[in-house]
């Protein structure tokens, strides 16, 4: 979308609500796009309205149909305003009631040439994408169009599903940074027991080393501090308004984490039970593997609970922490968050 989104200026309760609207909204322009990307024939708004999650609606109910064409006409407005040439017309003289698309020739970009560092950036970003449920609704839009017999196009998506997964503080921080404006969470250190409050102006996120961190100006501590994603507890709030401070100039993020984090040192030992013939990154890794009849025991050195639960969870059922505990709660903590994302995607329309 361009321009400021309307959330950004709303607080409190109302701005959690307004998010979810946005969001759901961006979710269902975003697969309208990849279904009239995905067919060369016109698709009518009933096909559309049959395909694209965001559109359910009874046909039959005059109010209900209604309230579909007054959110279609805003929708297909907004896509022209934002320069995707939608087409209107029939797939033959005989149709009478007209269909949409997107002409390839007029939304594919020309040929872009770009430097080995600029393309390994757009490459980096390209796999940022990590919400999980506009993929899977994509998938399903697709699959309803070869269902009806509509010509899709299998390589108009491809690059569309996400490849990693960020911290869940990763999208308010970095929209905070885009925007300027200051944020408050609270955020744990390992040598604490309980979270501190912190509050920042975020100059950008950046990832060091396979972790997330944000960078800004600490307002309590007047310096620059960096905080780890992954330890950020709780939801991030945006406190300041938008344009509130200027980041340095010319500021390097990356040697901030750098300094700040040092040489990684694996002094810690997690034991873990491996499924037979299972998680072989993990055996390449293990400093010690014993055979047992319930699976094999693999000793891992490891630096940060929370980076090694992030590498455990990767392998599902075929891995279990045995010891120690900060390890085995730091993965049950993950699942946890990723267990509630699901949820959250089927709620706001992710699974049908």
């Amino acid at each position: 979308m361009c321009g400021t989104p309307a959330w950004v200026h709303v607080s409190g309760a109302s701005a959690a609500s307004v998010y979810r609207v946005s969001r759901t909204r961006t979710e269902r322009l975003v697969n309208l796009v990849i279904c009239l990307l995905s067919t060369r024939r016109f698709l009518t708004a009933a096909q559309i309205a049959a395909t694209v999650p965001g559109y359910e609606h009874d046909p039959d109910d005059a109010r209900d149909h209604e309230a579909f064409q007054r959110k279609f006409e805003r929708d297909k407005a907004e896509l022209r305003e934002l320069g995707v040439p939608l087409e209107t017309g029939t797939a033959s003289v005989f149709d009478a009631e007209p269909g949409y698309r997107i002409a390839h020739r007029e939304y594919a970009l020309p040929d872009i040439p770009l430097e080995p560092d600029e393309a390994a950036a757009v490459g980096i970003a390209a796999r940022l994408w990590q919400h999980a449920g506009l993929a899977a609704a994509a998938s399903s839009g697709l699959a309803k169009l070869r269902a009806a017999g509509v010509d899709v196009d299998p390589q108009a998506t491809l690059g569309l599903e996400p490849m990693v997964t960020v911290d869940p503080a990763f999208a308010p921080l970095t929209a905070a940074a885009r925007d300027r404006r200051e944020v408050g969470f609270d955020y744990r250190v390992p040598d604490r027991d309980a979270p501190s409050r912190r509050r920042l102006q975020p100059w950008g996120v950046v990832c060091w080393r396979g972790r997330w961190y944000v960078v800004g100006h600490d307002l309590d501590r007047a310096a620059t501090r960096c905080f780890r994603l992954s330890r950020v507890v709780g939801a991030v709030r945006v406190t300041g308004e938008p344009g509130g401070y200027q980041p340095p100039a010319g500021v390097d993020l990356i040697s901030h984490v750098a300094r700040w984090s040092g040489p990684v040192e694996r002094t810690g030992r997690a034991t873990v039970l491996a499924a037979p013939g299972r998680a072989a990154g993990l055996r390449r890794w293990a400093v010690e593997v014993t055979a047992g009849p319930d699976g094999d025991r693999l000793v891992l050195p490891y630096a940060d609970p929370d980076g090694l639960a992030g590498q455990l969870v990767r392998y599902g059922p075929d891995v279990r922490v045995l010891d120690p505990p900060e390890v085995r709660e730091a993965v049950i903590q993950r699942l946890k968050e990723i267990a509630a994302r699901h949820d959250e995607l089927v709620v706001t329309g992710g699974a049908r």
